[in-house]
């Protein structure tokens, strides 16, 4: 029963498309999370998917038109944990989900522009997490000293940090990747802009800018 388990596992990929924009895909059923309308040194998207998730109502955030859906049932279990986008309570800049799929087995979260700390209950939550894509790069976000601090709390297997700027890509008012990676020894850095889940394991993974 485990074999066919991890079997499953090794057939769920996920791919950034930049930003903040993931599909997590198997062989028969997609889901995306939060489309960009338009974000700085990131192409213009043109999906397909079965689902699409979206943390919140930010241009940047829902561009669901970018995103052709399938008219296909899809068979994904989906978790919604409330949160804001800020830490006064959505005052600044509204309300944020935290998404937790599983697909095929796999557990993923998408943290979208989480903007304050996690409760122990919500932490609670979110354990037993394959794979974790939080925001890092903090002023519209939680920043890379409060990502680290969920991360270590709930110990995903792998952690895809999202939501920087690189130089180029993304928004200039928020920081680099780096002060996030300092936080931990095992970061890898991908040469690739997606990975199946279950090629890594217990690392933070940098993905390449799509």
């Amino acid at each position: 029963m485990q074999k066919s388990l991890n079997n499953e596992k090794r057939t769920v990929e996920v791919i950034w498309h930049g930003h903040a924009c993931f599909e997590v895909k198997s062989n028969e059923k997609s889901v995306v999370f939060d489309p960009y309308l338009d974000v700085p040194g990131y192409a213009t998207l043109d999906l397909e998917a079965d689902l699409v998730l979206v943390s919140h109502e930010h241009d940047d955030h829902n561009a669901r038109e970018r995103v052709k859906l399938s008219d296909r049932p899809i068979n994904v279990s989906v978790e919604v944990l409330d949160t804001c986008h800020d830490d006064q309570g959505g005052k600044l800049r509204g309300p944020n989900k935290i998404h937790i799929i599983d697909i095929d087995g796999i557990r993923v979260a998408h943290f979208g522009d989480l903007g304050r700390d996690l409760s122990s209950e919500e932490l609670e939550q979110l354990k037993g997490l394959d794979v974790a894509l939080i925001p890092v790069g903090g002023f519209f976000t939680i920043d890379a000293q409060q990502a680290a601090a969920i991360i270590r709390a709930i110990e995903p297997d792998v952690t895809v940090p999202m939501h920087y700027y690189d130089g180029v890509s993304g928004w200039a008012k928020t920081s680099g990747v780096e002060p996030f990676l300092e936080q931990f020894a095992c970061v890898v850095l991908c040469d690739e802009s997606s990975f199946t889940v279950g090629t890594f394991h217990d690392c933070v993974l940098v993905l390449k800018k799509p």
